[in-house]
């Protein structure tokens, strides 16, 4: 009897650690910003455009800067958009948001710009249209990336989007 009861504990000892290691189940949480970013990242359809920004992420923010040892949001788009679309746009974001034509931010595509006032009176930040909400832009603070369009931060300071043609 005492034979069987230790067989017993033995046998329902094995199976609960069996059962509790084989249930484990191991998952990536894929809402994060930077998953979001990538997500938008692959789904570009321009290949040049994809290469373009992925050459440029990372490079530092420098007023005035048009070029890899640190470029400004004007001189981001503005490269962007020779490069990528063939277009001369101004060398000024207030100035560039004067020659593009006015659309609603539901109805950007890839390549359109986005204009931002951080102070309040006029445009003094660009970043370029991707898509599913996000934008690639030179950022003061840390250099070129792609960023969420629907944060309240940029909601907030939004002024005006459209497209070059």
């Amino acid at each position: 009897m005492l034979k069987t009861k230790n067989y017993f504990w033995l046998i329902l000892l094995l199976s609960v650690v069996i059962t509790s290691c084989g249930s484990r189940k191991y998952t990536t949480k894929s809402d994060t910003k930077a998953s979001k970013a990538a997500d938008a990242m692959s789904n570009l359809k321009s290949k040049q455009l994809y290469k373009f920004i992925t050459d440029w992420t990372g490079v530092r923010y420098r007023f005035g800067g048009l070029d890899k040892n640190g470029i400004d949001c004007s001189g981001f788009a503005y490269l962007l958009q020779k490069e990528i679309y063939g277009v001369t746009l101004p060398r000024i974001s207030r100035d560039q948001a004067n020659v593009v034509k006015r659309k609603s931010v539901d109805n950007l595509k890839e390549g359109d710009l986005v204009f931002f006032s951080f102070d309040g009176n006029n445009v003094d930040h660009v970043g370029v249209y991707l898509n599913n909400g996000f934008f690639v832009h030179a950022s003061t603070n840390r250099g070129v990336i792609v960023d969420d369009l629907n944060m309240p931060a940029y909601q907030r300071v939004l002024v005006k989007s459209g497209s070059v043609n």
